[in-house]
């Protein structure tokens, strides 16, 4: 599966990993851990971006508690008419773009945002477009934070990410996401195991 193919794939996703499906399930663990670590690193006013907001669950959670400059990009269309239904507030008062992260994050200035996160997206993005991680570095002013199924990367050499299939069909790949961020002018600055990812944030050195 090449990166047209993955980005495709997202595009149209129905059913299960749908919008619809994870506005049903609502804020989770990955919410409150984004929360708890905004809360005690940054402004209520912090401009803050998330990467395959799909409906918008986490950045709602941020909405309800006190966060307003908000954005989110997603590749399905359908994910801001979900938002629209579960998420009015959040609908009205963020900035939200339909596009893949390999399109949109060229176009922002650099350290534009104070706050880029991710939760369960990056895993997905095809090793050819690896170069954005560059792009995600330089557009964050202060925190960076992944959420993400490392697969036990953290023991393997560098090179290509390993790949396993969901329900044979979705490409999720393992990545180092401590050394990716690191080798970006990065510190590593909190870090929490949970039931299948791996939570980290990393503040700009810069």
């Amino acid at each position: 599966m090449d990166s047209t193919e993955v980005r495709r794939l997202w595009e149209d996703q129905q059913g299960e990993y749908s919008p619809d499906y994870y506005a049903h399930y609502g804020p989770n663990e990955s919410s409150e851990w984004i929360h708890e670590v905004l809360d005690s690193s940054v402004a209520r006013d912090a401009t803050v971006l998330e990467l395959g907001c799909s409906s918008g669950r986490h950045l709602a959670h941020l909405h309800e508690n006190g966060f307003e400059d908000l954005y989110g990009i997603d590749i399905n269309p359908d994910a801001f008419e979900v938002m629209d239904e579960m998420y009015p507030g959040l609908a009205a008062n963020g900035t939200f773009r339909v596009d893949a992260i390999e399109d949109a994050v060229t176009d922002f200035e650099d350290g534009q945002f104070d706050v880029v996160y991710s939760v369960e997206t990056l895993q997905h993005l095809h090793p050819d477009t690896a170069w954005v991680f560059d792009d995600l570095a330089r557009i964050t002013d202060s925190l960076l934070i992944t959420v993400e199924n490392e697969g036990g990367a953290t023991d393997r050499p560098q090179g290509d990410p390993e790949v396993n299939y969901v329900n044979d069909d979705v490409p999720l790949y393992y990545r180092n996401w401590e050394r990716i961020f690191t080798e970006r002018g990065f510190e590593q600055v909190d870090s929490e195991s949970g039931k299948r990812d791996m939570l980290r944030a990393f503040r700009s050195a810069q």
